[in-house]
């Protein structure tokens, strides 16, 4: 049991960590085409000529935040909360919720450490159980810190495609529905709970076939199946197992990537003004200036009549 929580807790963090990278790489990108997730709550940047341009993200920087003496963006945040439990709330101004943080997670992680001694000594059960009781705990005090601070962050932005994701990674369905699209999260679901049981039965046939070719073995089968066909069937069963647990990762991750792209079409102007102008007009030159296009050519430099052409979509 143990190892099955622990196996889902590191899976689901190496996930995470990846959706962290993900989004802090969006912010590294030069040009006007960078990603604008959490760019009014971060003032690092400073322009020059036309591009823009934000200082590497660095250790000290995020201390520097968690001193409220600069920015970060809920990315960076949420990573650096993952490996400093609590920090989210110390940078969202909320200090007030470490002692329940660390009283959950000490609680949670020193009884599972004294009922897992006494299960040792004298082999109890409900030591046993005590002790995956609290494990559990622990990681479902972890996951809510995390939770926690991905929803208190603040941001001038009123949506962030970077929050919708990490929503999602930690509990499928929950980016969605932070962006309204409350009819994705049946489909994925569907899909968990599909691969879930195959994911079940192939293992328990697995185990089952495991363990009738272990007595072939050892010459204490009695079935009509011989120890060639058992062995198909245990490999087969295993494949099958295997395949389940890859297409449970792969709705998982779609369902991380589905936040994040219907997060950014919230952007985008659905209006129903589709039209198309053309129209005479001046054609004024630009003007020499910091972010402008300077017009070297001499003839150029004056009013000229031209065509505009408007598209709206």
């Amino acid at each position: 049991m143990v190892k099955s929580v622990m196996l889902v807790a590191m899976v689901w963090m190496v996930c995470t960590s990846g959706v962290c990278r993900a989004q802090y790489n969006n912010w590294t990108t030069s040009g006007t085409m960078s990603s604008t997730t959490n760019y009014q709550t971060d003032t690092s940047y400073y322009e020059t000529d036309t591009t823009y341009y934000k200082n590497r993200f660095t250790v000290k920087r995020y201390f520097n935040a968690l001193a409220h003496k600069d920015t970060m963006n809920v990315s960076n945040m949420f990573f650096g909360a993952m490996i400093l439990p609590g920090t989210g709330q110390i940078y969202n101004k909320q200090s007030w919720k470490l002692p329940i943080v660390y009283g959950a997670l000490g609680g949670c992680i020193g009884g599972a450490v004294v009922s897992n001694m006494k299960w040792k000594k004298d082999g109890s059960e409900n030591a046993k159980d005590l002790r995956d009781a609290f494990v559990i705990g622990a990681i479902g005090a972890y996951w809510g810190q995390l939770l926690d601070a991905t929803a208190s962050y603040k941001s001038y932005e009123p949506h962030l495609p970077a929050r919708a994701s990490l929503y999602s990674a930690l509990l499928p369905g929950l980016g969605q529905a932070y962006n309204g699209d409350y009819w994705h999260i049946p489909l994925y679901y569907a899909g968990f709970a599909i691969s879930g049981y195959c994911w079940g039965f192939n293992q328990k046939q697995y185990k089952r076939y495991k363990k009738m070719y272990q007595d072939a073995y050892k010459g204490e089968y009695t079935g009509n199946l011989t120890q060639e066909n058992i062995l198909w069937y245990r490999d087969q069963y295993r494949r099958n197992r295997d395949y389940s647990v890859v297409a449970t990762l792969m709705i998982y991750v779609l369902n991380i990537i589905d936040a994040n792209v219907f997060a950014h079409f919230k952007d985008f102007d659905v209006s129903d003004d589709i039209s198309f102008n053309v129209r005479p007009t001046l054609v004024q030159p630009e003007i020499v200036g910091k972010g402008c296009f300077t017009l070297n050519n001499a003839s150029l430099q004056s009013t000229k009549p031209g065509v505009q052409m408007c598209i709206t979509f």
